[in-house]
């Protein structure tokens, strides 16, 4: 055994078991790449990112604590989310989207998405 060596079991971890997932397709519409990490509240993200905000609500990228998904300028990318967990309050990030996310309906105050409700569109996306 070496100072800092993890040893796990054989059987593989699994990510987020039991919990609900949704899958939605996000499209940046930036000049540049925008990187989204893993517990942050989707719906809060970057405006230039266009999916379904309100399906996004309360969700979180299903991927290991500490990492990230990178969306790349004009691409079109499918991303599974899971329920943000714990007490459901969310702290910091964007203040319009701060608070319990349970008692709210699904959309940030006082705030639009964005302020000219940029980055939020239904399910159907053009590419």
């Amino acid at each position: 055994m070496r100072p800092g060596e993890i040893i796990t079991d054989e059987d593989p971890i699994p990510l987020n078991p039991g919990r609900a997932r949704i899958r939605i397709t996000v499209v940046n519409r930036a000049d540049r790449a925008v990187q989204v990490g893993s517990h942050y509240h989707f719906a809060a993200v970057n405006p230039s990112l266009e999916f379904d905000r309100a399906k996004a609500w309360g969700n979180r990228l299903d991927v290991p604590s500490g990492t990230a998904v990178r969306f790349e300028p004009g691409v079109a990318r499918e991303v599974d989310l899971v329920d943000v967990g714990g007490a459901r309050l969310v702290r910091g990030l964007r203040l319009e989207y701060a608070g319990e996310l349970d008692t709210r309906d699904h959309e940030p105050t006082p705030f639009t998405y964005g302020e000219k409700g940029e980055g939020h569109h239904g399910e159907h996306i053009v590419h």
